[in-house]
């Protein structure tokens, strides 16, 4: 499937840039937690597109967003995951012997989550398995 342009003008992805700045050195965040506390609870697909497209530009943390095994979502073996390991090692986050993270101890807890919801017919709802609306 090829990449898409993400458009960084949704409230959605305003949303999701402003909440991966907020987490903290020393901590992670889900796909799906981001996706939540964004106003798309269904959309931790878009989570991940956003943060390919956008994170240079933003100079997001993207390091600090992990899937909900606790685990680097990149394959084991590539580049990727190398880098992402290695930043979150050099901030503190430790991995157990199978790969993971303990949520209990590196997982950002955000106290105060937006108050309103964005509405799925501005957010693009689902996400699809095939296209996420929001980059149709």
């Amino acid at each position: 499937m090829a990449f898409k342009k993400v458009n960084e003008n949704t409230p959605f992805t305003k949303a999701v840039i402003k909440m991966v700045k907020k987490i903290p050195r020393g901590k992670v965040a889900t796909y799906g937690q981001i996706a939540k506390i964004s106003g798309n609870s269904g959309g931790s697909r878009g989570v991940a597109w956003i943060l390919h497209a956008c994170s240079k530009k933003y100079k997001l943390p993207w390091q600090r967003v992990i899937n909900s095994q606790g685990k680097i979502s990149f394959h084991k073996f590539t580049k990727e995951y190398k880098t992402q390991k290695r930043l979150l090692e050099k901030e503190g986050i430790q991995f157990s012997d199978t790969g993971t993270v303990n949520f209990k101890k590196f997982q950002w807890n955000m106290k105060t989550a937006p108050k309103k919801k964005i509405p799925a017919s501005i957010s693009g709802g689902a996400v699809s398995k095939v296209k996420p609306k929001m980059f149709a």
